[in-house]
């Protein structure tokens, strides 16, 4: 259950912030936080992640769908294993997921606000779904690396006889 909590923590806040970014700025707004290296910026997009995949709502509808179900069936199938690290990273790349699917259901579009400079490069603007999402994929490659290192680990102590902690 705390693995879906996790879900629905990152999803209110991700939708939240959309919220007060909908609601108090005009799309363009720009509000420096950072001088112009970050800034909080209005901005709406009908693709995918970097812009990409623009005006295809029903696609990422489906697609959507998908990924939810695929998420929430693994999430159930890892979270009764010891491992801590996978289910809590499904549980944000769900969260995230859910914060831009809704955004897409309701609005044709995904709010994002979060820009960053570096430079004369600009960063595409994201959200704190985007962040989740990113986040979690980051922490399921490391769980992948660290459990391929845990089978190593256990097929050397099988093989040499010994018991682990060297």
């Amino acid at each position: 259950m705390v693995y879906y909590v996790i879900a629905l923590i990152a999803f209110i806040i991700d939708q939240g912030t959309k919220f007060l970014i909908a609601s108090r700025l005009e799309i363009g707004d720009k509000i420096p936080v950072i001088g112009d290296f970050f800034l909080i910026t209005s901005h709406r997009n009908k693709g995918a992640a970097f812009g990409i995949l623009q005006n295809q709502l029903w696609f990422f509808i489906i697609v959507t769908i998908a990924v939810v179900v695929g998420l929430v069936w693994y999430l159930q199938k890892v979270r009764k294993e010891e491992r801590k690290l996978l289910p809590t990273a499904l549980a944000l790349v769900l969260g995230g997921a859910l914060g831009n699917f809704i955004d897409r259901l309701l609005m044709g579009e995904v709010v994002d606000f979060l820009q960053f400079n570096f430079g004369s490069y600009t960063f595409p603007i994201f959200n704190v779904a985007d962040s989740c999402i990113v986040i979690g994929v980051g922490l399921i490659i490391l769980d992948t690396l660290l459990e391929g290192r845990r089978e190593q680990m256990k097929a050397h102590h099988e093989t040499t006889g010994t018991e682990g902690n060297e």
